[in-house]
């Protein structure tokens, strides 16, 4: 079969050359990469690569036994540094690379398409020719509703997901679970727990799997690892069937260096910086994007914009923001540049990232983008034309490691650290969080949550209900890393399944049942998302009892008598007749325990109902008198007849 090399087709427009070198192109994965087409009454491969500073560009493949004479691309002629060319009768699933010779002093190289849809399974690197076209997606009912899921004043509790370890299949060897398998059984499972969303852990291709995909080549390809990419369509497409949204990691912050991948593309730093104290990232070993480079830039947002428009993601969680606001992360006195005023900041990529979010907002109004950031930059989550950088959500890592902290304290010594839990509130309402138990917080010797916690097995067992009913009830979106909702002893580990038989047990058993009933009840509640980020939905009742190792606090919403009243006892011992104050007189009723008994807790008192007294309590005249459970935290709620 005759593979003839055409270069009288096109796919650019004067247009797409002049938005692609501004910069604010945002399609270019109409543009670049392999596309099957017709011209002419010819049916084959349209190939296309940004690749300035070359000499020549082949096509190398399956096709022409990977010779770099066979199927040279043409430069073309208008500056863009784009090389093109149409080859005849190439069929699907055929694998190629680009020959690229540069003219900086003949360097060679053989390189993945950057913007290939579908690539060999690691540790193969391989583009490979693909039809995305075709899949019939049934989520039009979540399309046009997600915004009822995705707003600040709706509930976001989210499941981080690795999926080469949620489960795998060990009666044959161990094996990953396919995107269609995880269809099954990841969609039934995080249904059944209760869930708004997950978040995927980078499913972008990726070299290395213990970088668990934070080192990216393939910025329009789910891994080969799982499946086919309609097959994760179908993964998502079930998802959405089921009510649940979809949040992906995707990481602009910085690329791996491996030879196939983007860096010194075409012979020169054409993605990234060529001075290694603005282009590489020593703490992770890799390059850094030059978010100065319009090109650049674009290729970034039309990534984001591909998955959204082209896999019908919800969201996205913006990898190590704090990295790319600041020319010193990670590195030593010396190892970096200033910018251009002198300062720390790295200008162009603050601007890249307002740039992302403008975007993509304006494009998918409904989506939410996250950032992963961790210092006290601010406005991060504010829009951009009020100052800030436009996210919608950001991560809370200083309430994180405050409460993580705190926990892991003997009770005797939290009355010194009732500041750890408080402090959080000064602040709660700054930018609009998410609360993050995250991946980052059970690995690299860290423990895992319930090994973080205070105290003998029951007492960590009580402690850790008591962490997520006090994270339930915190103002911000919830977030949990797999295998905390049944208290998983071990460190994760990227290459084994989660310890599914720890369900076996009933203390185990007992906090899944837990997480289930409480995402529930999260969900139901309005008071308890609805003001997240607004001081309108919180109010201190106690704050200062330092002594006792006790706090309480109004979660409130646009009415009243749907306020959920929050009592927190983070001693080791059940206080008799304790008094909390109340909005309004009534009858309230005991909505959650952390220390009920069905879920292996020691306390039989729920769902009680308790008539409001006349009785001074924190500077308010009503309040209701209980036995307040150690190590535990309770939901109140008024009867409305």
């Amino acid at each position: 079969m005759l593979h003839t090399m055409h270069y009288d087709v096109s796919r650019f427009k004067p247009l797409d050359i002049y938005l692609f070198k501004e910069g604010t192109h945002t399609k270019l994965y109409e543009k670049f990469g392999s596309h099957f087409m017709r011209s002419k009454g010819r049916s084959g491969v349209y190939f296309a690569v940004w690749a300035p500073n070359a000499k020549r560009v082949s096509v190398v493949a399956d096709f022409n036994a990977y010779d770099e004479r066979a199927h040279p691309l043409k430069m073309r002629d208008d500056d863009s540094g784009i090389w093109e060319g149409f080859i005849e009768n190439v069929k699907e699933y055929v694998t190629y690379k680009y020959h690229i010779v540069s003219n900086y002093h003949n360097i060679v190289n053989l390189k993945t398409d950057p913007y290939a849809k579908y690539c060999e399974k690691p540790s193969n690197s391989a583009s490979v020719t693909y039809k995305l076209q075709g899949y019939r997606w049934k989520d039009s009912d979540w399309m046009e509703r997600r915004a009822d899921f995705n707003g600040h004043d709706k509930p976001m509790s989210i499941y981080e997901v690795h999926l080469g370890s949620w489960r795998r299949k060990v009666e044959e060897g161990n094996r990953y679970l396919t995107y269609s398998e995880l269809a099954d059984e990841l969609v039934a499972y995080v249904r059944e727990m209760g869930y708004t969303h997950v978040e995927l852990m980078p499913i972008t291709e990726y070299p290395f799997k213990g970088s668990w995909g934070y080192q990216v080549t393939g910025y329009f390809a789910p891994t080969a690892r799982y499946g086919k990419p309609k097959e994760f369509m179908k993964l998502v497409d079930t998802l959405h069937r089921n009510g649940i949204g979809v949040i992906l990691d995707w990481v602009p912050s910085h690329f791996v260096t491996d030879g196939h991948g983007l860096a010194t593309f075409d012979g020169t730093c054409l993605y990234e910086h060529r001075d290694p104290r603005l282009g590489f990232q020593p703490q992770w070993g890799s390059a850094v994007f030059n978010y100065s480079r319009n090109e650049v830039r674009a290729f970034l947002i039309s990534s984001a914009s591909f998955w959204f428009e082209k896999y019908h993601i919800d969201g996205i969680r913006v990898d190590a923001v704090a990295s790319m606001l600041y020319l010193d992360y990670g590195r030593e006195a010396g190892e970096w540049l200033p910018n251009r005023e002198g300062g720390r900041e790295n200008l162009e990529a603050i601007d890249f990232l307002k740039q992302l979010n403008l975007s993509v907002y304006g494009e998918f109004k409904d989506i939410v983008m996250i950032a992963e950031e961790s210092t006290a930059y601010p406005m991060v989550s504010k829009p951009v034309h009020l100052g800030g950088l436009g996210f919608g959500f950001k991560w809370n890592m200083g309430w994180m490691h405050d409460t993580l902290k705190y926990f892991a304290l003997n009770p005797v010594y939290r009355q010194h650290h009732q500041d750890d839990l408080t402090f959080s509130i000064w602040y709660a309402f700054d930018e609009n969080f998410v609360l993050p138990l995250s991946h980052d917080e059970v690995v690299h010797m860290k423990g895992s949550l319930i090994n973080k916690m205070a105290g003998d097995d029951n007492q960590k067992f009580a402690n850790l209900r008591a962490l997520y009913t006090y994270m339930m009830a915190h103002p911000g979106k919830k977030l949990l890393f797999m295998g905390g909702e049944f208290a998983q002893y071990r460190e994760w580990d990227y290459e084994s399944s989660l310890d599914w038989h720890l369900l076996e047990s009933p203390r185990h058993r007992g906090i899944h049942t837990m997480l289930k009933e409480l995402n529930q009840l999260y969900k139901n509640e309005k008071a308890l998302y609805q003001y997240d980020s607004e001081h309108a939905g919180f109010e201190w009742v106690e704050r200062s009892d330092n002594l006792h190792n006790t706090i309480s606090f109004f979660r409130k919403s646009d009415n009243v008598d749907e306020t959920v009243i929050v009592v927190c006892n983070f001693a080791d011992r059940t206080r008799e007749d304790y008094r909390v104050a109340v909005p309004k007189e009534g009858k309230y009723k005991m909505i959650f325990n952390s220390q009920n008994s069905r879920y292996e807790g020691w306390s039989h008192d729920s769902e009680s109902i308790y008539e409001s007294e006349k009785h001074l309590a924190w500077d308010r005249e009503d309040s209701i008198s209980f036995t307040m459970p150690a190590l535990g935290v309770v939901y109140f709620k008024l009867i409305v007849e």
